[in-house]
């Protein structure tokens, strides 16, 4: 179906095909120093010693839980609401994925409930900021340090979102961001991982190129990894993206509200983004009963939306058949999508709100 409005919508313009023609006229193709300007300018923005760029999200994740020793035999506590990704890049090294039910009124991890799954095999507990919603992180940052495990924050919805103590992404052991192109920053596939211990970055630097960081002085092989190397020609992309960031964040925001004040008296309800304390709403998210008929109604009407995609406990692969997740429920059945993205025009939110009402 041919829609006129797009569930999502992001662009790239003159300035990005410029940068990438000079790269490709300089020979800056395959990962070098224009990967490590964009590496630099990401660093420079979240406030944090190190940036390393990668293929995806997931692999940023995969590259976090190998540089911090997930190994099969460990646990790693992952929320129930979240893009499976955060699963996978666990269970693809052998670790068990523990799941841990949301909040009863935001989709993030809910902490209280983190310290009774804890075992002696836990290794890592990943918050994950959905849709750039803050998890407690003061909450899940003592539970860490009194277990001795590790926080590997997934924040591939949240770069630029804040919460009192900085940055999300940056308040933990690793921090990983997606670039995919449903992202506020894209690069067509991508992703970076943060961190602010030299260490911690030397070993995933070295992960990311099979296990070394430099091939000039390679005289053995000392660390299994694998290529999760970044390019100089998404770089160059980023790097354009990067500059746009503040105009796509109030962007964002305004999206929001046209949808917040237009369907407060609706069917719909909303997903709250705390937009006062830095939170930044990377896509414009509903619960609504009889999903399906509102997609296609308004499918009818020629507006793409997306539904939620599923708990992750609904997978047999990853599920805890013994447990619950009563606060999941509602967002796999009844989350839905309204068109989103930096450069959704706003009057496209505006026809998609009159649209609703009229029904």
């Amino acid at each position: 179906m041919n829609y006129s409005i797009n569930w999502w919508r992001t662009s790239f313009g003159e300035e990005e095909i410029l940068r990438v023609v000079h790269s490709l006229r300089n020979e800056h193709v395959s990962q070098g120093k224009v990967t490590e300007e964009f590496e630099h300018k990401l660093g420079d923005f979240l406030g944090v010693e190190h940036v390393v760029a990668t293929t995806s999200g997931t692999s940023a994740l995969t590259l976090a839980y190998m540089t911090l020793g997930v190994r099969p035999g460990d646990e790693v506590i992952v929320p129930n609401r979240t893009w499976v990704a955060t699963a996978h890049a666990a269970l693809i090294l052998g670790a068990k994925v523990v799941l841990i039910d949301v909040e009863l009124n935001r989709p993030v991890i809910n902490a209280q409930l983190i310290e009774e799954a804890i075992t002696s095999h836990t290794k890592v507990i990943v918050p994950v900021h959905m849709n750039g919603r803050s998890a407690d992180m003061k909450k899940i940052r003592q539970i860490a340090s009194k277990h001795d495990v590790f926080i590997v924050e997934d924040a591939a919805q949240a770069i630029a979102s804040r919460n009192s103590e900085g940055f999300l992404g940056t308040q933990s052991d690793i921090g990983c961001f997606s670039l995919s192109v449903a992202k506020t920053v894209a690069t067509g596939q991508g992703g970076f991982a943060v961190t602010n211990n030299t260490e911690v970055a030397s070993r995933m630097k070295n992960l990311r190129t099979h296990g070394v960081e430099s091939v000039k002085d390679l005289s053995s092989w000392n660390l299994a990894g694998f290529n999760f190397r970044f390019t100089d020609l998404q770089a160059s992309i980023g790097i354009e993206q990067l500059q746009r960031l503040p105009y796509r964040v109030n962007h964002l925001k305004e999206l929001y509200q046209i949808y917040s004040e237009g369907l407060k008296d609706s069917p719909f309800t909303l997903i709250p983004v705390d937009l006062e304390n830095g939170e930044v709403p990377v896509y414009n998210e509903f619960l609504v009963e009889n999903r399906k008929e509102w997609i296609a109604y308004l499918a009818d009407h020629s507006i793409d939306t997306r539904p939620f995609y599923p708990d992750l406990d609904t997978a047999d692969y990853i599920s805890q058949k013994s447990s619950n997740f009563p606060n999941s429920r509602k967002y796999g059945k009844q989350g839905i999508y309204l068109p989103s993205g930096p450069t959704q025009e706003l009057k496209n939110a505006k026809v998609c709100v009159d649209q609703i009402l009229k029904k």
